[in-house]
């Protein structure tokens, strides 16, 4: 079999693309893949380090307002499509799967031209300008969140959830909080804002460090480069020995890591979301203000309604209502039980699976 992929922009759309990459080459080692994006996105970065086949398209997303530059997007797009078109009859996929961002609208499209089978699959529970627009043409839709499925045509939708929770779910507790200099033997909190950090969680956790220092459990806390030093000398940390907090720039093994933690801290990104439901792990959210269609907030909100989160809203956050909050659920341990179990129904831990059956389905 040929798979065609295709999304960009984000790691959001890049590693659920990756994961399903992984998960095909475990079943299915013949499996051929080529990936499409573009030269300045993200995934001219990630994707080559995996071994797969590379191409580029050039491609810019629509201004939300009137703007000139949006006489430049359509001429680009148009243009795109041709591109797409020559690097999918020299592939000759057999498939071709979008995981959104805008360069998978010109080359999900050109399949459709192609009469190729086309797969789009919607990570978040509001869907992207561009997966609203291929879902015309699709010929399946593949989501994570049950509430999104109202944006698209009933017939084409399925839900697979996404790769990356089947991809951490097979990840086997481990001593990997060593690492980090703590114990793996007590309760951990994982807070972290993203790979490049957040400012407000930053913010609150600077508060919330001498209540920290205090209690029971431990924290490993990732700033983001940032923030960093800037975090070291408000806190003076080269005065102090830390026994139960680990603040770290990044951190580089979060699948094992969140596998050995008991409590996440973060934004309600998508493959967040899908990596801790998986492993049924109950967090706090704290989602993102600065995303499109505020879809961060949904994503949280459908998670709060389960019983398997608390969300506190970015402008709300503080130091004191982040440790009260880690509180009430880490020291309460029917509370703690009640969340993740939670947590894992919400999860999808067979998402790959469920994705390769609508691929099978339509080719």
């Amino acid at each position: 079999m040929k798979i065609l992929i295709t999304g960009g922009g984000t790691g959001g759309h890049i590693y659920p693309a990756l994961a399903f990459v992984n998960y095909m080459k475990q079943i299915d080692p013949d499996t051929e893949f080529m990936y499409v994006g573009t030269q300045i996105g993200l995934e001219s970065k990630i994707v080559p380090k995996y071994n797969i086949p590379f191409e580029t398209i050039r491609i810019q997303g629509f201004r939300r307002s009137l703007s000139p530059q949006n006489i430049k997007t359509v001429y680009l797009f148009l243009n795109s499509i041709g591109k797409a078109k020559k690097i999918i009859k020299e592939f000759q996929p057999d498939v071709v799967i979008g995981t959104g961002g805008y360069v998978s609208g010109s080359v999900v499209y050109a399949a459709k031209q192609l009469n190729i089978p086309t797969i789009i699959h919607e990570q978040n529970s509001i869907p992207g300008m561009t997966n609203k627009f291929l879902s015309k043409y699709a010929t399946k839709v593949a989501i994570c969140f049950p509430d999104v499925a109202e944006y698209f045509p009933k017939d084409k939708v399925v839900l697979t959830g996404n790769p990356r929770a089947q991809e951490v779910v097979m990840i086997e507790k481990t001593d990997v909080l060593k690492e980090y200099g703590l114990d793996p033997n007590k309760k951990t909190v994982v807070i972290f804002g993203g790979s490049r950090g957040a400012l407000k969680i930053n913010q609150a956790f600077i508060e919330a460090f001498s209540l920290f220092e205090k209690r029971e459990y431990q924290i490993l806390y990732a700033s983001g480069e940032r923030y960093y030093k800037e975090l070291q000398e408000t806190l003076k940390l080269s005065e102090k020995k830390l026994t139960n907090i680990s603040i770290q720039p990044y951190i580089d093994k979060m699948a094992e890591v969140l596998a050995a933690a008991d409590l996440m801290v973060g934004r309600a990104g998508a493959t967040s979301i899908a990596e801790f439901t998986a492993l049924g792990l109950p967090a706090i959210l704290v989602p993102s203000p600065y995303v499109t269609n505020d879809h961060q907030t949904k994503n949280a909100q459908s998670l709060v309604k389960s019983g398997a989160v608390e969300m506190i809203a970015d402008k709300e956050l503080t130091g004191s209502n982040l440790a009260t909050t880690i509180d009430e659920i880490l020291l309460n341990e029917s509370r703690h039980q009640s969340m993740a179990k939670a947590s894992k129904k919400e999860g999808i831990p067979d998402a790959g699976e469920r994705l390769y059956k609508v691929v099978k389905e339509i080719t």
